[in-house]
């Protein structure tokens, strides 16, 4: 099995009908942080927050007629499912989608609301796989898998026309790698059209699976963490998937945590959008290896914005810290009347807004007659930091930021 530019452009044709042709941009902001001139195409804005409709919608499509009335399974706890599950409703094809029992509620309820039959299985991969596959036989249900087809790959190959159609003078793309669907079939498309052009993967270096695949190192070596960026999370990448990325994909990048925190966190502020962390990591690649992209038109797909609101609000809280926006300061005070209330008004003198205080007498103190006052302060930045810092100190209070 293999795919071919000419099974993307049929691709194209078929789903563009059903899908949101979404915004491919030059961010300006975001590249004068970088140095790079970096391309957004925004795939959060598909309906159902993800680039996985593409290719699910064309899976649905290469069913006859017989197997639309039976209908499909699927195992996915995430954009797959909300995938197949919107575009077979709206085709009248019954779908079944097999989830972890650790799967997060809020997800199954979504995949439930656009129409599917979701059932809880398993608390292993591969255990919710067998049975998975052993429902789809029994059931003679159609398996949909969530990266290694042709077909699937071919529908996200479709952003890659979509991208270069626009004109613009891309040297790179920057592609997220989870199982490989999606840069299996960006990469098939963008040097099918231009082949001079780099196709770079980008992975969390707690999940390298497809980078040591493609560098020939010990799959064993993955390690099994938790990662802000689940929907790449994947522990090893397809068999169609991994051969179509050594034919055409030129090199597989790592990110962090923090890089992929931070770039969540710039693209909220800047850009306005919400990403998850899969969706951010390619812009994560952009700030991380800038200078191996200086000059360069650099082109990324923001494939997803399906993140859990507590895990957003964690990394708003956390890029606020980064960006001594939000600091935490540690003071010592004389454990007498009125000390209290002068340093909080040396605080509110500087414009700096008081978000939590605590005050402490039996731990930390030079003194038994001193205490100290822990507080969290709302900044516009280090250089305010700083200020704060040096009233204190000139008021004859000991002072530190507290990280």
């Amino acid at each position: 099995m293999t795919v071919s530019i000419d099974d993307i452009r049929h691709a194209h044709e078929r789903i563009a009908p059903s899908i949101v042709r979404t915004p491919f941009e030059l961010s300006e902001t975001v590249s004068a942080v970088t140095g790079v001139r970096l391309y957004l195409k925004f795939e959060n804005q598909q309906f159902t927050a993800s680039f996985k409709e593409r290719g699910a919608l064309n899976r649905l499509l290469d069913l006859t007629r017989a197997q639309r009335a039976r209908g499909v399974i699927a195992m996915s706890a995430g954009n797959h499912a909300q995938a197949l599950a919107y575009h077979g409703r709206r085709l009248g094809i019954p779908t079944t989608i097999v989830m972890p029992r650790t799967t997060p509620n809020s997800k199954v309820e979504q995949t439930r609301a656009h129409g599917a039959e979701v059932i809880l299985h398993g608390s292993q991969f591969d255990e919710t796989q067998a049975f998975t596959r052993g429902l789809a036989r029994q059931r003679d249900l159609t398996l949909v898998h969530p990266y290694d087809d042709p077909a699937v790959i071919a529908g996200q190959g479709t952003l890659a026309l979509e991208m270069l159609e626009t004109g613009y003078p891309i040297d790179t793309l920057l592609v997220p790698i989870g199982g490989g669907g999606l840069i299996s079939g960006v990469a098939v498309a963008a040097k099918g059209l231009l082949p001079s052009i780099q196709v770079v993967g980008v992975q969390s270096e707690r999940y390298p699976s497809a980078h040591h695949a493609f560098y020939g190192l010990d799959p064993s070596d993955v390690p099994d963490h938790d990662t802000i960026a689940d929907g790449i999370a994947v522990k090893s990448p397809g068999a169609l998937t991994m051969s179509l990325i050594r034919r055409y994909v030129d090199d597989i990048v790592l990110v962090s945590e923090d890089d992929i925190e931070q770039a969540i966190f710039m693209l909220a502020e800047i850009e306005k959008t919400v990403v998850e962390g899969a969706g951010a990591a390619g812009v994560a690649a952009a700030m991380r290896h800038k200078d191996r992209y200086q000059g360069q038109h650099v082109g990324t797909i923001l494939c997803g914005g399906n993140i859990d609101m507590m895990t957003l609000s964690a990394v708003l809280q956390r890029g606020m810290v980064r960006s001594h926006r939000l600091v935490r300061l540690e003071v010592e005070v004389p454990d007498i009347p009125g000390a209290l209330g002068q340093v909080a008004q040396l605080v509110g003198e500087l414009h700096s807004n008081i978000m939590e205080i605590s005050h402490q007498r039996a731990f930390g103190a030079s003194s038994a007659r001193a205490a100290i006052v822990d507080m969290v302060l709302q900044l516009r930045g280090e250089e305010q930091a700083g200020q704060v810092l040096d009233a204190l100190s000139a008021a004859g209070f000991n002072a530190r930021l507290v990280d």
